[in-house]
C-alpha cells in the first residue's frame, strides 16, 4: 500500500493536507499502542503512519515520494550542478544571516515560496513528461529551498524570543 493509499489521497503532488493530517490523526488513533491487544503490531503501524506522514507533509519529500513509486528516485542525494541556481541559492542564504528584523525574514520567505511554487510547477511538467532527470534535479532544489524555509522558520521564532526577553523583566 502506498502512502497515498493509506491516507486515502490521490498519487499526486498536489494535496489537501487538511485531509491529510485529518487521517492520520484518525489512523494515529486507530493503531495507538495503548488501545491495542498487541501492542508491538499497533507500534510498527503506528511507526509506518508517521513515516508516511512525514514523506507527504512536506512538497520536497511528497515529489521524491512520488519519484520512488516510479522507481525513480535513485542520486537525490546527489549535488546540483546548476550554477544560476547556486549563486541564487547562495545569496538567499546570505539574505538570512544577514536578516535583523522580522519584516526582512519575511521579505525572504515570501521569494523563497516563489522559488517554491516555481520548482513545483516545473516538476509537475517533468513528472508528466517522465523526465526523470530534471524531476530528480528538480527535487534536489526543492529540498533547498524546504531547508530554507525550515531556517527562516528558525530565525523568525529566534527573533521573537529575542524580543519576548527583556533584560528589565522581573523573575
Amino acid at each position: 500500500m502506498s502512502h497515498f493509499e493509506l491516507f486515502d489521497l490521490p498519487e499526486a503532488l498536489d494535496i489537501d493536507l487538511a485531509t491529510l493530517k485529518a487521517n492520520f490523526l484518525n489512523l494515529q488513533q486507530q493503531y495507538h499502542p495503548d488501545k491495542s491487544d498487541d501492542k508491538d503490531k499497533a507500534l510498527i503501524k503506528s511507526s509506518e503512519i508517521n513515516q508516511a506522514y512525514k514523506a507527504l507533509s512536506h512538497v520536497d519529500s511528497r515529489a521524491a515520494y512520488l519519484l520512488s513509486l516510479k522507481k525513480q528516485d535513485h542520486h537525490l542525494d546527489q549535488s546540483i550542478n546548476d550554477f544560476e541556481f547556486l549563486q541564487s541559492a547562495l545569496e538567499i542564504r546570505e539574505q538570512l544571516d544577514e536578516a535583523t528584523n522580522t519584516e526582512q525574514l519575511h521579505s525572504l520567505k515570501k521569494e523563497v515560496q516563489q522559488w517554491i511554487d516555481g520548482l513545483v510547477r516545473e516538476f509537475k511538467i517533468d513528472f508528466d513528461e517522465e523526465d526523470w532527470a530534471e524531476a530528480r534535479d528538480t527535487v534536489r532544489k526543492l529540498r533547498f529551498f524546504q531547508k530554507v524555509m525550515n531556517d527562516i522558520d528558525k530565525a523568525e521564532d529566534q527573533l521573537l524570543d529575542d524580543e519576548d526577553f527583556s533584560l528589565d523583566d522581573d523573575f
